[in-house]
């Protein structure tokens, strides 16, 4: 019998949606994706998750709103429809609560006492077979228009490199703490204890810039491009396996052009 080639099946068209989840499915599938990337792609422990129904989640997830980005063609009946995830924590929200999350970690008073309008992100995180093409870009126009309209001035949250040991990262965050230490007025602090890591690691003068910025994670390269900053001093998250930062966005210093970029519409299919 000869063997035929069949021609092979065409590759699923990808249309994606970014909206803030609407009911309590659209959240579980954004704690379903939380989980696949967190705890068994990054080997995070996340003690408050739900480990039987594969859910990674805490007690403030239902103050927050959460930016999603959605495959249509995803079945929502199996929470699959979530590929991409931005937690946001208005102020307001923030003191009806009396918290954001990143208080366990650093100092915020100094934007607190700024008067501006505040916004914390976190848990971000992309499905790894949606991390090219226009997927972040989504994410970013999204979370733009989300800060659009509501004038937030200053976005901040921790931000992670993997894993807890810091001695990988000494030469990026040596980098992050010589070069993009938030201004005095803003600068937040982590807070004392014995998860606290100091930043400046290497003399500056030994750093060598190309490998330095290579060793620091694309989102966080993605924040500096845009203008942010880092405060004082990294935390050694245990239970998520990560060496947080805590990066701050002053909206009112980013460039035309790149306000531009991350804002400028794209196809969503």
């Amino acid at each position: 019998m000869n063997d035929v080639q069949r021609p092979a099946a065409a590759p699923r068209e990808i249309a994606y949606e970014v909206r803030l989840a609407q009911d309590e499915r659209d959240l579980k599938a954004a704690q379903r994706l939380r989980y696949a990337v967190f705890v068994e792609e990054l080997g995070a422990r996340c003690e408050g998750a739900d480990h039987t129904a594969r859910l990674e989640r805490d007690a403030l997830d239902p103050h927050f709103d959460h930016l999603l980005l959605i495959d249509r063609n995803a079945d929502p009946e199996t929470l699959d429809h979530v590929v991409g995830v931005y937690r946001l924590l208005p102020q307001d929200r923030a003191a009806a609560l009396g918290r954001f999350y990143s208080d366990a970690e650093y100092d915020l008073a100094p934007l607190r006492a700024s008067g501006r309008k505040l916004v914390e992100l976190g848990r971000s995180c992309v499905h790894p077979a949606h991390r090219r093409g226009a997927s972040m870009l989504l994410m970013w126009n999204g979370l733009a228009e989300y800060v659009i309209a509501r004038g937030i001035e200053i976005m901040f949250g921790v931000a992670s490199f993997h894993g807890a040991d810091p001695a990988p990262h000494a030469e990026a965050l040596s980098w992050l703490n010589a070069h993009h230490l938030a201004p005095e007025a803003l600068r937040v602090t982590v807070r004392p204890g014995p998860q606290v890591q100091r930043m400046d690691l290497i003399d500056p003068a030994a750093l060598d810039r190309a490998r330095a910025l290579a060793a620091i994670p694309p989102l966080i390269r993605a924040y500096l491009r845009l203008g942010g900053f880092v405060g004082q001093g990294a935390f050694i998250d245990h239970d998520f396996n990560t060496t947080d930062v805590c990066l701050i966005m002053d909206t009112s210093t980013m460039s035309e052009r790149a306000v531009d970029f991350y804002t400028r519409k794209t196809p969503r299919g």
